[in-house]
């Protein structure tokens, strides 16, 4: 029965505006009224990831919970983690609408919201009531007028860090002006710095890592790796939005704004495979996960877990059960003989 009152709700979902549709899944969340499916235990599927104990490797990316409204029903479904944000110091509304956009024929987002959010305290509160179980991260935004983004970091750790299980540096949203140039090595050192003086000054230092793009070249990697190794990072996460467009079908391909989804899979996972032989450091994959066969080509391509988001405006929350099911029989599943 809740499959058949997802598939309608799905089908009802994507006849609307899209982010009209993403906030009444918010709501639906928030409310208990959203049925979840029942997501089995895989005991071959335990991780650790960042002294973290994980039940899953596939966590849910930021992007979906911006404010932490529906924590208790994410950790319910049974991701094995769950990021929230991004957050800035303050509440901002963030680009204009429209600003979100489904790819259908290329099963893509293009998204530009710009990093909107109820701001630091309000999602600090929530955080503070937090579900005792589950893994939960949150995703450092800097607001959009900021003139010391590395102090908006440092900022919303310092206020959100309490109830939290790892933190991560956002630099690498398209959506917000200039945002990206802190990946470069000097600007980036500067960031992470600052951000983990503040990390080591509380009272109980956060897993650190930082969210990089995937359009980046490999001197920009080779800096990224040497950097978050100096800074003590405890991961990298592999990738944000890409701005490319290659090989889109659908109307809004042209939209501007970050592409997410299965346009983003080969360039992402690029990415981390190409970061991987650069550093030791744990990696998390995300860009264009929509099946166990994708998820276990991002562990296989170096990651120690991964994050899906796009695919849930297309399948929902019952696409995790398959995913973890699909994701265990390969596992186990011998190699192959050359």
């Amino acid at each position: 029965m809740s499959g058949t009152i997802e598939r309608l709700a799905m089908a009802a979902l994507r006849r609307m505006d899209p982010e009209r549709a993403h906030g009444l899944a918010i709501l639906a969340l928030k409310t208990r009224l959203a049925p979840l499916p029942e997501t089995k235990i895989y005991p071959r599927l335990e991780t650790e990831f960042a002294g973290l104990r994980l039940k899953n490797p596939v966590g849910l990316a930021a992007g979906f919970d911006k404010n932490a409204e529906c924590l208790h029903a994410l950790v319910a479904a049974g991701f094995g983690f769950v990021e929230v944000g991004a957050v800035t110091p303050r509440p901002q509304p963030g680009n204009p609408k429209p600003r979100l956009f489904r790819l259908p024929q290329d099963r893509g987002i293009i998204n530009r919201f710009g990093f909107n959010n109820d701001g630091m305290e309000v999602v600090a509160d929530r955080l503070a009531a937090r579900p005792k179980g589950g893994v939960i991260g949150l995703n450092l935004g800097a607001n959009k007028d900021s003139e010391d983004r590395a102090a908006d970091f440092a900022a919303v750790l310092a206020r959100c860090a309490a109830p939290l299980d790892f933190a991560t540096v956002n630099v690498s949203s398209p959506n917000t002006a200039n945002l990206r140039e802190l990946q470069g090595k000097e600007a980036l050192r500067r960031v992470l710095s600052r951000v983990q003086d503040t990390n080591q000054g509380l009272p109980r230092p956060l897993p650190l890592l930082v969210k990089i793009a995937p359009d980046l070249t490999e001197t920009d990697l080779d800096d990224i790796a040497a950097v978050a190794e100096e800074a003590g990072l405890a991961g990298i996460v592999a990738t944000n939005t890409t701005l490319a467009r290659d090989g889109l079908k659908s109307p809004h391909r042209d939209e501007p704004g970050g592409l997410s989804g299965r346009p983003l899979m080969a360039r992402s996972t690029a990415i981390l495979a190409a970061l991987s032989q650069r550093t030791d450091l744990p990696l998390v994959g995300v860009g264009g996960i929509a099946s166990g066969a994708d998820a276990k080509a991002k562990l296989d391509a170096g990651a120690t877990c991964v994050q899906l988001y796009s695919a849930l405006a297309y399948e929902g929350l019952s696409l995790l059960p398959r995913l973890l099911a699909d994701l265990d029989a390969l596992i186990a599943r011998p190699p192959s003989k050359v």
